[in-house]
């Protein structure tokens, strides 16, 4: 049966320019285009590395490819290169929603020695104990059309809130031209989990408009301390119609079972499938 592939000749022509060239030493780079096809493949199937089809080459050099990549950058450089093509040719949506999702974890993912791969992956690996079992936490901000901008794993058991500046600096779209990157969305959008001062405040020094709603027990709490309570929060219900944008994004995402359901033990090698998921939805447009 052969092999269903995603990558089409008009998105590979936009991979392409920015994949790594050969190194000066040693052997020339496997295929790049088959060996994205793999790593795709698997985290498509969410199936065992050592059960890749033998059309994709060997499962070896997938895998070290995929962390290789994640160590050094590349996958986070290439989808860099993509937004600011994106940016100057049809224009990233900046009304950015921002939201997290709950990913189950399998029990292969636990295991992992502490101090692995060092200051590149957390001590935890990104992965929290409750109830529910091992769980990893996808933090995600989204651009107006439902596309990935950035990401930030956390354990699963962690709060929206404090995840919330970790992904807002990783928004980050470079210039094709001269000029500073983007960094800053025009509007950001979020649940009730982000309403605090802290994250309101955070984006008024930025000159950032917020919309996010306030939960009933700050509103009672400021409405009990009378004039001291202050103003509330400026919210546009239309405006906030457009958060379903996160949502949808994480659903596209979602539609990968290897993303769906973390079988990694490392997070570095979780968000790399997560930034390859990315690059190829924008390359896809």
């Amino acid at each position: 049966m052969p092999v269903r592939l995603v990558i089409s000749d008009a998105m590979w022509d936009r991979v392409e320019p920015l994949m790594p060239t050969d190194p000066v030493r040693g052997r020339r780079w496997a295929d790049h285009r088959r060996t994205l096809e793999a790593i795709a493949w698997r985290y498509r199937a969410c199936s065992p590395w050592r059960d890749l089809p033998e059309e994709l080459g060997p499962f070896q050099t997938a895998h070290k490819r995929l962390i290789r990549w994640a160590v050094d950058g590349t996958w986070e450089r290439i989808l860099a290169a993509l937004l600011a093509v994106a940016d100057t040719e049809e224009g990233v949506g900046w009304t950015v929603s921002v939201d997290s999702t709950v990913c189950r974890a399998h029990q292969h993912s636990a295991g992992a020695r502490k101090g692995a791969l060092g200051r590149s992956e957390p001590e935890d690996h990104a992965l929290g104990r409750s109830r529910g079992g091992l769980s990893t936490k996808v933090h995600l901000a989204s651009d107006s059309r439902a596309r990935p901008l950035a990401n930030h794993v956390t354990a699963g058991q962690a709060g929206d809130a404090p995840a919330f500046d970790a992904v807002m600096a990783k928004i980050r779209v470079p210039r094709c031209g001269l000029g500073r990157p983007r960094t800053r969305p025009a509007i950001v959008l979020a649940d009730r989990a982000y309403s605090s001062r802290a994250i309101r405040a955070h984006l008024r020094r930025r000159g950032i408009r917020s919309v996010i709603p306030q939960p009933a027990d700050q509103v009672g709490h400021r409405l009990r301390r009378g004039r001291t309570g202050g103003r509330p929060p400026g919210f546009d219900a239309e405006t906030y119609k457009e958060r379903n944008t996160v949502e949808r994004c994480i659903a596209r995402l979602k539609q990968w079972r290897g993303l769906a359901m973390r079988t990694d033990k490392l997070a570095i090698t979780y968000e790399a499938a997560l930034h390859l998921a990315a690059i190829l939805i924008w390359s896809r447009r």
